[in-house]
């Protein structure tokens, strides 16, 4: 009997501890996978990260960022408490988009900031608007939205400027060369120089006068 009491108070503890599980934030230890309370999206990151460098592809996504970031503007600003673009943004993303184009094997990402005012949380949601409104707008231009990312935005934690007042530089989104569309051939064939110098090329034949099956073959040695 004293067995069977113990027994009925265990079961009732765990009850209770399942029903306290199950309420608050929705998050339930019984329904979701270990680690899910303070997964932000971003645990398969590392893997990703080492597999390109493994593979070659983080050499080349690396030189293609660097090159989008020398030749156009990678960032646009935002007012105060807003995601809206003006016409300095969008003068921008014009920019953006026409460098874009060049690249259908290219994919981007977008990360949207804040200043520092305003609590974490509401900022977080200020920043991935301002993301998600820069790539709507570059969509307008033929852009697949399939080769663009807005992401959870890093809110206020990544200031460029610290302080605790308006700050127009931090209020910003950052565009970004990720990665490799999957399935293109030229990627997977990994000719990544025929990519990143297309345009390098295609100036050297306008000059020269090269046929198309010359120009095709420059590329082919190009890549190889």
């Amino acid at each position: 009997m004293i067995v069977r009491g113990h027994l009925k108070g265990l079961l009732s503890a765990t009850s209770l501890l399942a029903l306290v599980a199950c309420t608050g934030d929705g998050y339930s230890t019984f329904t979701n996978e270990a680690g899910a309370i303070v997964d932000g999206g971003d645990f398969g990151s590392a893997t990703m990260n080492n597999t390109m460098i493994h593979n070659g592809d983080r050499q080349y996504v690396v030189r293609l960022n660097d090159r989008f970031t020398k030749e156009v503007p990678s960032t646009v600003n935002f007012a105060f408490n807003s995601a809206v673009l003006d016409a300095d943004a969008q003068a921008v993303l014009r920019h953006q988009a026409d460098w874009i184009r060049q690249f259908p094997e290219v994919r981007f990402r977008v990360f949207g900031h804040t200043d520092l005012v305003g609590t974490n949380a509401y900022n977080k949601k200020l920043g991935l608007r301002r993301a998600q409104a820069v790539v709507s707008y570059l969509t307008r231009f033929g852009i697949s939205r399939s080769r663009l990312e807005a992401m959870v935005s890093y809110g206020e934690t990544q200031p460029l400027v610290v302080t605790q007042g308006r700050e127009r530089r931090n209020r910003r989104t950052v565009t970004e060369v990720t990665g490799f569309v999957g399935g293109a051939p030229l990627v997977l064939d990994g000719k990544y120089a025929a990519i990143i110098y297309r345009d390098y090329v295609q100036s050297g034949v306008a000059v020269s006068g090269l046929s198309g099956v010359q120009m095709q073959s420059g590329l082919k040695s190009l890549g190889d």
